[in-house]
């Protein structure tokens, strides 16, 4: 019998794969369903960049929404204010949001549970009250003026460029799992103690994983910001946060497939609800319920039994 790939070769196997099916969606669906799944691939980069944070090292840090808001504004504020490109402006928030995640991280990462939720629920409830009160600066609650990234709003090339960049994403989130520093998470994860007599730097661990948790939440933000064009502090809004949990959660928390198949179909039923007004979030409750009635662990493990038999084990 033939050698099994490995892990990493099989998730990029089924990337590129899925990645391909998706490039034939704008020859069947409309242009509004194509602005509804590029959202969805923005979602699943969040969701799958919290996911290596909360999932596999077991960190609940409730600012990754912040992270994200960070790298639009960066972006929409130097082009705003300056007149700086996007070419510039993305990269920058990038690294702002790199590095306060960075300082974040120094200060509450050898929290724990409960109170490492609180901490960094507070710094980006900190984040949404400046965006909201520099109205001068940030424009507040009126919106802040983003140039759109190819000189329009035509969902088209932007549905390319998130599909393009959700699989680049995956990619380097799945080898990041299968490498020392994914085995180092899962060992913090499963017993920090143990994992430092064993000689890992485990708060040196966290903080690189928020650094890059941090930093894929900036280039999302930064790539979106220059689509959506009107940045507002609801980007900072705690539904916000409470959407990216829900996304993993229904997926399957600590799954690498769980983000994946989580976070389009929740943005994609919560976009299609908002037809029912305040029922929405009623009928969209009822769901989750009723998800996490017949599967606690998340939809990814009912495509468990599938993937075994593709390839033999659960990679």
């Amino acid at each position: 019998m033939s050698k099994l790939p490995t892990p990493f070769k099989r998730s990029a196997i089924a990337i590129l794969v899925t990645t391909a099916l998706f490039l034939l969606a704008p020859l069947l669906v409309s242009s509004f369903t194509l602005h509804v799944l590029t959202i969805a691939f923005y979602y699943v980069i969040l969701a799958a960049s919290w996911n290596l944070l909360a999932g596999y090292m077991g960190q609940f840090s409730l600012a990754h929404h912040a992270f994200a808001a960070i790298g639009a504004y960066t972006s929409g504020l130097l082009g705003y204010h300056w007149g700086i490109s996007f070419w510039v402006g993305i990269p920058a928030g990038v690294l702002l949001s790199a590095l306060m995640g960075w300082g974040l991280g120094r200060l509450v990462l050898r929290m724990r549970a409960i109170y490492l939720a609180i901490a960094t629920w507070a710094f980006a409830e900190t984040v949404h009250i400046y965006l909201t009160a520099d109205y001068k600066f940030t424009r507040g609650e009126l919106g802040l003026s983003v140039k759109p990234l190819f000189g329009s709003v035509d969902p088209l090339p932007y549905y390319f460029t998130f599909l393009l960049l959700t699989a680049l994403i995956l990619l380097f989130l799945r080898a990041i799992i299968d490498s020392p520093l994914g085995y180092f998470m899962r060992a913090i994860k499963d017993d920090e103690l143990r994992a430092r007599s064993l000689g890992i730097d485990a708060t040196k661990v966290k903080i690189a994983v928020f650094m890059i948790s941090s930093a894929i939440a900036g280039l999302a933000g930064g790539v979106y910001g220059h689509y959506v064009v009107l940045l507002s502090p609801q980007m900072v809004d705690f539904s916000e946060m409470a959407k990216i949990v829900v996304m993993v959660v229904i997926g399957g928390l600590g799954t690498f497939l769980g983000p994946v198949i989580g976070a389009a179909p929740v943005q994609v039923a919560l976009t299609y609800l908002q037809g029912y007004g305040e029922w929405s979030l009623a009928v969209f409750a009822l769901v989750v319920i009723v998800l996490m009635r017949f599967s606690m662990e998340g939809l990814a493990s009912l495509f468990a039994p599938l993937w075994r038999r593709m390839w033999g084990d659960r990679g």
